[in-house]
């Protein structure tokens, strides 16, 4: 049997800005320790991992601004300098006085005998590593000038750079960037882990994400409201062994609908990741033009390009999208399966040109288990927006997506999105080796598989986008990054399913 149960561990659990800003005072509390001693923690981890990425690393250039944020920085300045380290710290107005425990963070840096420069590139081309504690999380307008010009510099710069909390100039829980953004190595994330960092644009900027919970996880866990959960393979136990006296019927019928002409190696990958994802039996229904192209090689796929009414009666749910092109065939086979999995109420993946028809249609098809599995771009026409816009506010088109069609919304990229109108899951798995074409189709028949064998939506979703793009890391692991095929990702499936 699959693990439903998801761990409550602070890891799994994404918190918007505003939530872990409203809540880490009172947690602090009921833990016993003040504002101030969080802010040492922070710094403390801070310094921790830039040792960690740099050991031997021995001028730092701390860039801070003016909020709780550049205390944290003056915290990290402190211990580094006690490590030894040469610091130079860098303010964009360095005579500013700060108050509250930022304040006290800046005069205990000045106490130590430090001092607040102004920024120039100079200083930055003597730095082996930078602190970025410049913006933290409460931006929410495009950022003042003189902080992108420093920005400007260190991303041009070939500085490692850790970040506190998120990448200045990143909005916390879109990913968007106020107009610059930093590129860190790494983003040392502290109490709750920001939807921002794990998604699209923001996943990359980050770099490598660490996350601190200073010791409040605790407390802050009990009173702070998560926004989404993050998925990783580790909570999920797998299908578990099957019955002895169990059949090819027991683990349901599929019908992979696509494959028009000139496109059959799309629903060819579909079909044979789901027959590799356990699916009992699978059906492909495929222009005439495809059937050898389809069945050459795999005996285990039952292909047709007749009788698609026949084979929908027949199929306990449905792949329609990959290779499905947009003509009049396409038009046919979409209507009717369309039209046959509302009116039974079939659970469905809608994958590729299947997206693209339904993006044209007035009236949407409400279907009761349904999975949409958009790229950015699909997404947009199917939202009538840009790509630009999906790209930018990703959780909120995602949501979109999924209320406007009452479907989960699988929306694929850099930490893919999964919403059910009700709730917000992120893959943290993934990597670039994915960016190749066919992943996206192996990714519909392994969703058609998991609904096959009784799934439902939302655990089927979750379960099978993370066994999707783990199989994709650890290929990547194993083999390096380039020339990874989407067929390749069959057996690192069928391995994490049968663990």
């Amino acid at each position: 049997m699959l693990d439903t149960q998801l761990t409550s561990s602070l890891s799994y659990k994404l918190y918007r800005a505003d939530e872990v800003r409203g809540n880490e005072q009172d947690a602090a509390s009921k833990s016993g320790c003040e504002m101030f001693t969080l802010m040492e923690r922070a710094g403390e981890a801070v310094f921790r991992q830039c040792q960690h990425l740099l050991p031997n690393t021995e001028v730092y250039l701390v860039l801070v601004g003016q909020g709780n944020n550049a205390g944290d920085g003056y915290v990290a300045a402190c211990n580094a300098r006690q490590a030894g380290k040469r610091v130079i710290v860098c303010a964009v107005e360095p005579e500013r006085k700060l108050e509250g425990d930022a304040g006290r963070a800046q005069q205990n840096w000045l106490d130590t005998g430090g001092s607040i420069e102004a920024f120039d590139e100079e200083k930055l081309s003597s730095a082996g590593l930078v602190i970025d504690a410049l913006l933290g999380t409460g931006i929410n307008t495009y950022i003042r000038n003189e902080f992108a010009h420093i920005i400007d510099k260190v991303n041009e710069a070939d500085v490692p750079v850790v970040s506190i909390d998120v990448p200045s100039g990143l909005d916390a829980n879109s990913g968007q960037s106020m107009g610059r953004c930093i590129q860190a190595d790494v983003t040392v994330t502290l109490v709750g882990i920001k939807p921002g960092l794990t998604t699209g644009a923001g996943k990359q900027s980050c770099g490598q994400l660490v996350f601190e919970d200073l010791g409040i996880s605790k407390a802050f866990s009990a009173i702070a409201k998560p926004f989404a959960s993050w998925l990783d393979i580790e909570q999920f136990k797998g299908m578990g062994p099957r019955d002895i006296h169990s059949h090819k019927g027991t683990y349901g019928r599929l019908l992979c609908i696509g494959g028009n002409k000139g496109t059959a190696g799309a629903i060819r990958l579909a079909s044979e990741a789901a027959l590799r994802a356990g699916a009992g039996m699978v059906r492909a229904y495929v222009h005439d033009k495809s059937i050898i192209q389809v069945s050459a090689g795999r005996p285990e796929l039952m292909v047709t390009s007749e009788a698609l009414e026949d084979a929908l009666q027949w199929a306990t749910c449905v792949v329609i999208g990959p290779g499905l092109g947009q003509d009049d065939w396409a038009q046919h086979a979409f209507e009717v399966a369309m039209k046959h999995c509302q009116s039974e109420q079939k659970p469905m993946v809608i994958d590729a040109d299947a997206l693209n028809l339904l993006s044209r249609q007035a009236t949407a098809f409400t279907i009761s288990s349904c999975i949409l599995t958009p790229h950015a771009g699909e997404a947009a026409r199917l939202l009538g927006v840009s790509v630009d816009d999906v790209e930018t506010e990703r959780f909120n088109y995602a949501k979109q997506c999924a209320e406007r069609y009452h479907a989960t919304c699988v929306l694929k990229g850099a930490g893919t999105i999964i919403d059910n109108e009700s709730s917000v899951a992120v893959c943290r798995h993934g990597n670039p080796a994915m960016a190749t074409a066919g992943s996206g189709d192996v990714l519909s028949g392994i969703l058609g598989a998991l609904l096959a064998q009784g799934l439902d939506t939302e655990l089927a979703s979750r379960y099978g986008v993370t066994l999707h793009a783990r199989a994709g890391d650890d290929l990547a692991a194993r083999d390096g990054q380039r020339g990874m095929l989407a067929s390749d990702l069959f057996s690192a499936v069928r391995a994490l399913m049968n663990q």
